[in-house]
């Protein structure tokens, strides 16, 4: 059954908010529907019906309730920089494609990731990002002085942008192959400018050999050499 009842309620005295047909409003009575339906059944000893669930019982139940998601409110603050990461030092990756091998501190950047770079001529090591957890800060330094980074080198400058897939075609499947990354022209040429800012100031050291043979040799422990006596 459908009863109909109208609400207007007044904005000042003599004036009425809406008129009749908005502010009528329909209420309708939801009749409960029943949980159990009896099913008749077979057998003389049966009693003829039973009583069946209308909606059945799940048939698993979760151990523990599912945590609901909850907006995160934790500000997003550059990381702190250990102290003995400063522009020029010579470091040691620990982690990646190119773990072993020395390279360059250049700086942080915003999104707390610290900068290195081979340089590229020495060890093959193009400019990178990686967490500061994964670098070994050595006693080497290079005097960096004035010497800066382009600022258009930033987090934006390492996003690469995903290709579109292709839509299905007849044929084999496994015949599509991924196409392999190519650095761009303006990778290179800002790769050249900063390696050569790094290269100049190695140049002008007096053991600039030694210190390229060191940073184009890789990383790595001889018998009885334990990292934790190690100073680097």
């Amino acid at each position: 059954m459908v009863q109909t009842k109208t609400v207007r309620r007044s904005v000042r005295p003599g004036g009425v908010r809406f008129g009749k047909p908005k502010g009528r409003k329909t209420k309708q009575h939801v009749v409960d529907k029943p949980t159990f339906v009896d099913k008749p059944i077979g057998g003389e000893k049966n009693g003829g019906t039973r009583k069946v669930r209308v909606k059945k019982l799940p048939a698993y139940y979760a151990s523990q309730p599912n945590p609901k998601k909850r907006a995160k409110r934790v500000k997003r603050n550059t990381k702190a920089l250990r102290s003995s990461l400063t522009p020029g030092t010579v470091c040691i990756l620990l982690a990646g494609v190119h773990k072993g091998k020395k390279v360059v501190f250049l700086k942080q950047l915003r999104s707390g990731l610290c900068l290195v770079t081979g340089p590229f001529k020495i060890n093959a090591c193009p400019l990178r990002r990686i967490n500061q957890i994964f670098l070994i800060a050595t006693a080497t330094k290079l005097d960096m002085g004035k010497l800066g980074v382009p600022k258009h080198i930033d987090d934006k400058y390492f996003r690469r942008i995903k290709a579109k897939r292709p839509k299905k075609e007849e044929g084999d499947i496994f015949e599509q192959k991924q196409e392999k990354y190519v650095p761009t022209a303006q990778r290179k040429t800002d790769q050249k400018v900063v390696d050569g800012m790094v290269m100049s100031v190695i140049r002008k050291r007096g053991d600039k050999k030694m210190l390229f043979g060191y940073l184009g040799t890789p990383f790595g422990l001889r018998n009885k050499m334990y990292p934790h006596r190690l100073k680097f």
